[in-house]
């Protein structure tokens, strides 16, 4: 399998992986600051690996800004109280697009996303062959 191959295919098992936890941590325990980072957390790398399924071939610089930039959007865009307003009527939405805009989430964010394309990095070093 090509790198550009195995390198979507991971995405594509850490995305879904990713969604199953966060649907967890929604779901199944209770409304807490440590439950709202945790769902921030998988939320950018969420957004991460999405960028990577995407667009395999990016570098993980790259790609870490694109999912940054997603990321810091939709929560700026909270700002506008349209988030909330269409949760309200269909609330799926929130799980995409959130509710209200909250700072703490925007370092959350950054701060996942800077340590998983050092992941990614790392990763790409190890299984890169010499």
């Amino acid at each position: 399998m090509g790198l550009t191959r195995r390198r979507r295919t991971v995405a594509a098992v850490l995305l879904a992986a990713t969604v199953a936890a966060g649907l967890v941590v929604y779901a199944l325990l209770p409304d807490t600051a440590a439950t709202d980072i945790a769902g921030d957390a998988l939320y950018a790398v969420a957004a991460y690996v999405a960028v990577v399924l995407l667009a395999p071939r990016l570098t993980a610089i790259a790609a870490g800004a694109i999912a940054a930039a997603w990321c810091v959007g939709v929560e700026l865009f909270q700002l506008t109280g349209l988030p909330l307003a269409w949760g309200a009527q269909f609330p799926p939405v929130m799980l995409v697009l959130g509710t209200v805009f909250d700072a703490r989430d925007l370092v959350v964010y950054v701060a996942t996303i800077i340590l998983a394309t050092a992941v990614d990095v790392l990763l790409g070093k190890v299984s890169t062959p010499r």
